[in-house]
């Protein structure tokens, strides 16, 4: 039930047009803002972002409407204290179409970032997790979802 209700909470706040909603951590704020200008500067549109409260080694499901064609960008922000960051992305049926890992050490550790063109309009389940041995709740984390504008998203799908 609780699982549920949160999965519940996150449709509904990522289907919310984005607002200006920043997480408590102001590195995670920071680097949010930073990766929302260079985006926007690429070419994105910020379709949707959230804080997250998180626990440390809990994946918080978020379930996003993708359309069939469009070129997604997906970013999810955690904790710098963090040991280890990962993002897995499944379509309806299912299946994994992405998973990215990074670690404490790694140059920009604490974000990941990918690319995504669904080849079908469906929802797609994401989960983020990270691990903390310092901090075990109360974890922030921050998600965002950038679209490519469409004349752009067309000459990258022609190459």
């Amino acid at each position: 039930m609780k699982l549920k209700l949160l999965t519940v909470t996150l449709i509904l706040s990522l289907t919310v047009p984005a607002m200006a909603q920043v997480g408590s951590n102001p590195q995670i704020r920071s680097q949010a803002d930073s990766l929302k200008n260079l985006y926007a500067h690429d070419g994105f549109q910020l379709l949707k972002e959230t804080p997250l409260q998180m626990e440390s080694e809990y994946e918080i499901p978020i379930v996003l409407p993708l359309t069939r064609g469009t070129f997604y960008q997906f970013v999810f922000i955690g904790e710098q204290t963090s040991r280890l960051y990962e993002v897995r992305m499944y379509d309806c049926q299912e299946k994994q179409v992405a998973f990215l890992q990074k670690r404490w050490g790694d140059v920009d550790g604490n974000v990941i970032a990918f690319s995504y063109i669904p080849k079908s309009s469906e929802y797609h389940l994401v989960r983020p997790v990270q691990v903390n041995k310092q901090q075990k709740r109360n974890l922030n984390g921050y998600v965002m979802l950038f679209k490519k504008s469409a004349d752009v998203s067309a000459s990258i799908r022609s190459k």
